[in-house]
């Protein structure tokens, strides 16, 4: 009995961590279609004052760069990746809070098929978070996999 509680606690705390990422992926792509037909670049510049960021550091200058450079096109593109990938976390995320298998495979392939361009990535850059997400994802597929193996199919 034990064992089918715990094994239900640890699918519980991975659906609410894809939940909670597809929650924020839809904040994101909603996001970029309010900004749709407007200056990105000002927009994010009226909130750096805001803030009292100081607008003439590297990072913040580069930043503006970049938005100034974006337009309706670039920011249809991302909120439809975004969506595509709130999808996909909402499916595993609903499926593991459901106690299904097909929802443990369908995130073990999921989230292992993106771990060579994490790896690529730390090995590229390495940084706190970048190293933090590869060990995340990492510990998650390590644990499907531990639970498939550990509560085979009833049949």
């Amino acid at each position: 009995m034990t064992g089918k509680r715990e094994h239900g606690r640890g699918l519980r705390v991975i659906a609410t961590f894809k939940l909670l990422k597809a929650l924020a992926l839809i904040a994101v792509g909603v996001g970029a279609l309010r900004l749709l037909h407007k200056d990105v670049a000002a927009i994010a510049e009226h909130w750096i004052n805001t803030f009292q960021v100081d607008p003439h550091n590297h990072f913040i200058d580069l930043l503006l760069t970049k938005l100034a450079n974006v337009d309706d096109r670039r920011l249809k593109e991302l909120s439809i990746g975004t969506f595509v990938y709130a999808g996909i976390f909402l499916a595993e995320g609903l499926g593991l809070a459901l106690q299904k298998r097909w929802a443990e495979y369908f995130t073990i392939v999921t989230t292992a098929s993106l771990l060579p361009i994490e790896i690529y990535e730390v090995a590229r850059r390495v940084s706190i978070g970048r190293g933090l997400a590869l060990l995340i994802n990492l510990a998650v597929v390590a644990y499907l996999i531990f639970e498939l193996r550990r509560f085979p199919k009833q049949r």
